[in-house]
């Protein structure tokens, strides 16, 4: 492993220098004047990356290092800035094959290489010439008196221009009227970056506001970093045309950091198209295999609803309903994960429940189902079945609540009906929602058990 990664070593110097002397340009993260990163739902990002390039003048290629490995080449736009200083992009090449020691190898089959054979009991070095015949699961070498399948030493390779780069590079062919310092700017899709929301809420002691705070985490899986970049956000789901047989990113360990919690760090919102543009009003580093967190909003006391619901033949649920409005809230909300806390009488917060919630306009209601309320349990049983024509029936049902718990609760009891039915008889007040649900708000003290009876007639 240590030869080879001399050997490597050797013909990135090798290849770096021929690539000077072949009169190719470079431009790498160093030359940067700026970089923005807009980053969608989609899995994709807009990079707009804004360099000091130097060219001379005619017709000259030039490498733009330092870009995302999983860029989607057939969106790349390199640009002049300025009228003064244009030049005219000829050709752009995304080259990805990588330098590595087997791809040295494949590159150079056919070639004539210089080994250094090692003595393994007197460490002493001789060098003979060898041709490459082949290069699939090692290596074959034909010397002047015989063919070898293994090598004992360090393989020297000739300069010269064989297409391989240290990391994906994006060469131009550049045509420029004479020798110029100019600033040009590189657009482009990329894979790699994704960003989604996550939200907290406290609940106060009141049980009727929680302190709601509002993160996005950004994963940066591109290959490439982007410091002090100007992050903005899309929420909505922007279309992408892909190339089928592009190679997927593969997976890199992510660097969790902790999250922003300034108020001055938060997104600002505004409308983009038919779609929601979240800004970052200062810059950030999105580091190649990092997970960033940060702040989206603070919004402290919060209405909130509780409300404990009965659908159909289910267990009680806990739902939760707030409001997107002014003065707590009043942004739209992109959609992501939203966990519930509440203290106990230690004052330690815990995890009461957790849900989903799309991207909320303003002014919409959020609820949420937390989970199963405990010592409540419930029965629903069909009393009578009454048949009063070939598709018109009568029915009686009854749906009993027990509350075990030392204090009384409310539940709200949500029942199905299904064709032309109406409810003639109800043992508890009762309103009709929808064309298919009824709702009864029922009481239930502690340690009581209580039943809802109520007879409908239906036609189909």
């Amino acid at each position: 492993m240590k030869r080879a990664a001399l050997a490597l070593a050797a013909v990135a110097a090798l290849a770096t220098a021929a690539s000077a002397a072949g009169g190719e340009g470079v431009t790498t993260a160093a030359d940067r004047r700026g970089v923005a990163v807009t980053i969608y739902n989609a899995g994709i990002a807009l990079v707009r990356d804004r360099r000091r390039i130097t060219v001379p003048a005619g017709e000259s290629r030039l490498a733009l290092r330092d870009v995302s490995d999983n860029m989607l080449p057939e969106t790349a736009a390199l640009r002049s800035l300025g009228a003064s200083s244009a030049f005219d992009v000829v050709e752009q090449n995304f080259e990805a094959s990588l330098l590595t020691p087997q791809a040295v190898l494949h590159a150079n089959v056919g070639r004539t290489v210089t080994v250094t054979h090692v003595d393994r009991r007197t460490h002493a070095r001789r060098r003979e010439r060898a041709t490459i015949l082949a290069a699939n699961g090692g290596v074959v070498l034909r010397y002047a008196d015989r063919i070898e399948t293994s090598v004992d030493g360090p393989i020297a390779f000739a300069p010269g221009e064989r297409g391989l780069r240290e990391r994906p590079t994006l060469v131009a062919t550049v045509d420029a009227p004479r020798a110029m310092t100019a600033d040009a700017e590189l657009d482009y899709l990329t894979a790699g970056l994704q960003w989604s929301a996550q939200y907290t809420a406290l609940l106060l002691s009141d049980g009727e506001h929680a302190d709601l705070h509002g993160d996005v985490t950004v994963v940066n899986r591109s290959g490439t970093a982007y410091v002090n970049a100007n992050v903005q956000l899309v929420a909505g789901d922007v279309h992408v045309v892909r190339n089928p047989r592009a190679p997927q990113p593969l997976p890199a360990p992510l660097q969790v950091i902790g999250r922003a919690t300034s108020r001055t760090s938060a997104f600002e919102e505004q409308p983009l198209f038919d779609y929601h543009l979240y800004t970052l009003p200062r810059r950030a580093t999105l580091a190649d295999a990092q997970s960033k967190q940060l702040a989206l909003l603070d919004a402290p006391r919060v209405p909130i609803r509780r409300t404990l619901e009965l659908r159909g033949n289910g267990p009680v649920a806990v739902y939760a309903t707030l409001r997107n409005v002014e003065p707590q809230l009043g942004m739209p909300l992109p959609a992501g994960s939203i966990r519930f806390y509440q203290r106990d009488s230690r004052g330690t917060a815990q995890y009461i429940g957790a849900g989903r919630i799309d991207h909320t306009p303003r002014g919409e209601a959020i609820r949420l189902r937390l989970g199963t309320a405990a010592n409540l349990t419930t029965a629903t049983t069909r009393l009578a079945t009454v048949r009063i024509g070939p598709s018109e029936f009568e029915y009686t049902d009854r749906v009993t609540l027990s509350n075990a718990r030392s204090s009384a609760r409310e539940v709200l009891v949500v029942e199905p009906f299904s064709g032309d039915w109406q409810i003639v008889e109800s043992s508890l007040p009762f309103r009709k929602t929808s064309a298919a649900t009824a709702e009864w708000t029922v009481h239930v003290l502690a340690n009581e058990t209580v039943s809802l009876t109520y007879r409908w007639h239906t036609r189909s």
